[in-house]
């Protein structure tokens, strides 16, 4: 099954957020699904030239720059690799291991050389992710599609599916057994599973589905006499109304909270609740890089660069502070952020 976008596990992106090196390479920059990738990997060597000038600037050791720039040029040449894009794609280098994602999130080219990788603009793509799985369940035909933004719809491969064209008086085994068979292509992606189908096995599915992400709101009618382009239209309809209504849900209890003074926006301030595990959700704005450190134990921000490239986003810190601490992490664009600031943030208690 060949997806476009690769979509970061909460574990996958624990695993980043702890990583520590000298030397953590982020490169960030937005592809084509439908080039050939040549524009991108032209892109893509100048933020490795970039990062790896920085690096040599640092005081990493020669072996790790080395390292570093052979593991992002391997990806340079790797044809097969550059078969399948989405609309950015994020790369994170260490001396001992190369990540990427395909994201479906439109992301600026960037580069960031730090002690830890700069992972901001990749949360935007858990917080909205703007991709979708699109189950077209009718009672003679099933089909998976993935969509996403400005492309046409593609058909994924489920196996186990079962037959169709089914009796009425079985529709509710034919429901559980789809459910069975998208788990295991769903459940390791965490995205919204939108439905497009009638009654009654819009009803029946909804009562036997185990996937967490399935949207309230579906696509009604028989998916059968609707195309997938149609289908995919409709898709994204429910998945524009499904993030409007989740953003608009908590700027309203950030008004809220406000009131109960359990609201800030103040980076500092933030920082040092972040560190003491008082922020339940926080907004930050995924454009912006705010150059500093943060102090570990007490959060307090010292906004003065530091040297050998030890200092990082302190907005990015804060947000992974949040994150480990169990909070909602909300990478928004300023204009989503209440008060439009760089970060606001919804406080478990006042403090």
């Amino acid at each position: 099954m060949n997806l476009h976008v690769d979509i970061p596990t909460r574990t996958q992106i624990e695993h980043l957020l702890d990583t520590r090196a000298r030397g953590c390479v982020s490169l960030y920059l937005p592809t084509d699904p439908a080039s050939r990738g040549d524009a991108e990997r032209i892109e893509l060597k100048n933020l490795v030239g970039e990062a790896v000038r920085q690096l040599q600037d640092s005081t990493a050791p020669r072996s790790d720059v080395a390292t570093v720039d052979a593991a992002l040029n391997d990806l340079l040449d790797d044809d097969e690799f550059w078969r399948y894009q989405a609309r950015s794609l994020a790369v994170f280098a260490s001396p001992q291991a190369l990540t990427t994602f395909r994201l479906p999130n439109r992301l600026v080219s960037s580069v960031e050389v730090s002690d830890r990788f700069h992972l901001k603009p990749l949360l935007r793509s858990v917080t909205f992710p703007q991709v979708a799985f699109l189950l077209a369940l009718a009672q003679n035909s099933v089909r998976l599609l993935e969509v996403l933004p400005d492309q046409p719809p593609s058909v994924v491969d489920v196996p186990d599916l079962p037959p169709a064209s089914v009796e009425k008086g079985r529709l509710r085994q034919y429901a559980r057994g789809v459910d069975q068979a998208l788990r295991p292509v769903l459940n390791s992606l965490e995205v919204p599973l939108i439905l497009a189908a009638a009654e009654p096995l819009n009803s029946i599915f909804r009562s036997v589905n185990s996937y967490p992400y399935l949207a309230a709101a579906g696509v009604p009618g028989n998916p059968e006499t609707t195309s997938d382009a149609d289908l995919a239209a409709s898709g994204r309809s429910v998945l524009d109304e499904l993030y409007a209504g989740e953003l608009d849900r908590l700027r309203r209890l950030y008004e809220q909270r406000s009131a109960e003074r359990r609201v800030l926006s103040d980076i500092a301030e933030v920082a040092r609740a972040a560190t003491a595990g008082a922020v339940d959700t926080v907004f930050v704005d995924i454009d912006e890089v705010v150059p500093g450190t943060v102090d570990e134990a007490t959060g307090a921000v010292n906004f003065s660069a530091a040297s050998d490239a030890v200092d990082y986003g302190v907005v990015d810190e804060i947000a992974r502070r949040a994150w480990l601490n169990g909070g909602r992490v909300l990478a928004v664009r300023r204009d989503d952020i209440p008060g439009n600031q760089s970060v606001a943030a919804i406080l478990r208690y006042p403090v």
